[in-house]
């Protein structure tokens, strides 16, 4: 596997992109069949993180990939406030308990491995792969790459017009998850981020179509005000770049 991903990044990425795509669609597809959320996807969420930190530890790629302390001016990021106003957005209209106290655990465990998942294999190994050709170019790639792949959510039941709007937003926080990474040379501050917002999904209340597209457009616009902003406020990393 090391040698695959020597002679070709890309492909590389390509297949880890894939392989989490259909193992999670099927995980999440068995564990409706049990009638538990997440009873499979969690384990399987667990051993693919595992797999994964440890590829990139055994090879000294840790670093590579943004799995470590955060480098960049923290004034300049301001604070990571922005991200705070992005994690709670699940929260606007109020939160509940949707689910059993099992059920809850599961869900959890599962979308903090999620953030890590898909922040090294987006931000990570699908960005830094593209970056040999073009930095900018790769930016875009990742990010819409990122926003698409929510679309598998129709296979697992979701609706329509959420999706429609995950995608977009989705392609907007990919965005600015990459210029963190860009400027700051850690993702550790995207895979908190992405962890959370993810988990606190299960608790939120279901809104209007009108509050579910008003919320996704100040996500949208924050992410890419803040990312402009992280630009013009931080120099450019070689080393990230």
């Amino acid at each position: 596997m090391y040698r695959f991903y020597q002679k070709n990044p890309l492909g590389f990425a390509l297949v880890c992109i894939a392989a989490y795509v259909v193992l999670f669609s099927a995980a999440d597809s068995f564990s409706s069949s049990l009638a538990i959320q997440k009873i499979i996807t969690a384990p399987v969420s667990v051993v693919l993180s595992l797999v994964l930190f440890g590829f990139l530890k055994k090879h000294g790629l840790l670093e590579t990939y943004g799995l470590c302390p955060f480098q960049g001016d923290r004034k300049a990021f301001a604070y990571f406030l922005p991200l705070l106003l992005i994690v709670s957005t699940n929260l606007w209209n109020g939160a509940a308990m949707n689910a059993s106290v099992l059920e809850t655990v599961l869900f959890i465990l599962s979308m903090l491995c999620v953030g890590f998942l898909e922040e090294v294999i987006f931000r990570g190994l699908l960005y830094k792969a593209l970056c040999a050709d073009n930095g900018k170019t790769a930016i875009i790639i990742s990010s819409v790459t990122f926003g698409l792949g929510h679309i598998v959510n129709l296979l697992n039941g979701a609706e329509v017009l959420p999706t429609l709007l995950q995608i977009c937003y989705a392609t907007a926080i990919g965005f600015l998850f990459c210029i963190i990474f860009l400027r700051g040379k850690s993702l550790l501050p995207c895979i908190l981020a992405h962890g959370i917002v993810n988990s606190l999904s299960l608790f939120g209340i279901s809104g209007s179509e009108i509050r579910d597209i008003l919320t996704s457009l100040v996500l949208c616009v924050v992410s890419l005000w803040y990312a402009i902003y992280i630009l013009r406020k931080t120099e450019p990393s070689k080393a990230a770049a």
